[in-house]
């Protein structure tokens, strides 16, 4: 098995997590990274032994690596996408796929253009939770599902990020910040989206920043702050969604699926570990599931090693880049549902990832 060289561009705080992971796995091999602030890259280079630390422009030239990592801010995974895609690169891009459902349908257009692979996170969806979340529904432990909820609730970001204006822009939000976690998950668990129909709403136009050098400074809100609607599901079932910046406290559960002959309580799905919980009918307690694998520590990158696997080895995709491009369009029916006061119906395709085959890891 040969190693697949990956380059990261976007040095931030959660490159920290893709370059320790990726030194886990045979694989992948990080042999470059980049940031927008040179010096930045030089630190993480130094930090994990990279061999390179270069400008964007640099690494996406770079004639021996094969995937790009963009860890870039949201507003930027458009056009850093589509000039990887455009240099021949394979693409692995933090979430969302883009902020535009169009922008979107363009970076995966450029794929297909390029006969190139390109995926998205969250990768949480082949971590142990949901995994054992799948094989429990597969294997019919509470037999057909019939509806679900998921709920993200929060009371927002300025409480402690120091700089967090672009969650409150256009692409920015709880929909937008969490949603691809969500949607991942109940795509994983139920199959494709039919339609959407929500609400959203700003609570609060301005916003004050909470800690930090910039405490007290004012933010102004450009998206809705909470979002509330129903999906239905391909295969009948009805679920439920919110995300909310507007809600101080909260005893809702992360994520349940409710079928004919009893309930899972599926973990928070921006984790990759359990419990699952699950209770039939006619049963006084709940039973914690055995986990269907070893991957419950925060293992973000295991999407890059899918995409790596399939092309060091062959071996099946797990993922593709079909599902971020329909939880694109899902987060972007709540919004459109909203503002036309109507039924948003998908116009995009998706097969759930298959459960996790041996990635690999060395640890």
């Amino acid at each position: 098995m040969r190693k697949v060289n990956v380059g990261i561009i976007g040095c931030g705080n959660i490159s920290a997590i893709y370059l320790e992971n990726c030194r886990k796995f045979e694989q992948v091999c990080v042999v470059a990274c980049a940031d927008l602030d040179f010096e930045r890259a030089v630190a993480r280079a130094k930090e994990f032994n990279i061999p390179h630390a270069l400008t964007v422009e640099e690494l996406i030239a770079h004639p021996n690596i094969e995937i790009v990592i963009s860890l870039t801010p949201p507003n930027a995974h458009e056009e850093i996408g589509l000039q990887v895609l455009e240099a021949g690169k394979h693409l692995y891009t933090e979430k969302p796929l883009a902020t535009s459902f169009e922008g979107g349908k363009r970076v995966l257009e450029k794929a297909r253009e390029k006969g190139l692979l390109v995926n998205a996170a969250p990768d949480t969806i082949l971590g142990a939770g949901l995994q054992t979340s799948r094989h429990a529904i597969q294997q019919g432990l509470i037999g057909t599902p019939t509806a679900a909820t998921a709920f993200l609730m929060k009371s927002g970001i300025e409480n402690w990020h120091p700089n967090p204006e672009f969650f409150y822009q256009k692409g920015g939000g709880p929909m937008y910040d969490m949603g691809p976690y969500y949607l991942s998950a109940l795509i994983q668990l139920l199959g494709p989206i039919h339609r959407v129909a929500a609400s959203a709403q700003m609570t609060n136009i301005d916003r004050f920043i909470q800690i930090g050098k910039r405490r007290g400074e004012k933010i102004n809100v450009q998206t809705p702050t909470h979002l509330s609607g129903t999906l239905d599901f391909k295969n009948g079932a009805v679920a439920t969604m919110i995300t909310s910046f507007d809600v101080s406290a909260t005893r809702l559960p992360h994520i349940e699926i409710y079928g004919t002959e009893g309930t899972l309580s599926v973990p928070d799905p921006n984790t990759f570990g359990g419990p699952v919980l699950v209770k039939k009918n006619g049963e006084d307690e709940w039973t914690e599931l055995p986990l269907i694998s070893d991957k419950t520590t925060n293992l973000r990158g295991l999407g890059v090693v899918d995409m790596a696997s399939y092309l060091s080895m062959g071996t099946p995709q797990q993922m593709s880049g079909q599902l971020p491009l329909h939880v694109l369009e899902a987060m972007h029916a709540f919004h459109e549902s909203s503002l036309t006061e109507s039924y948003y119906k998908m116009t995009t395709e998706t097969i759930p990832p298959t459960l996790m085959q041996d990635t690999g890891e060395r640890v």
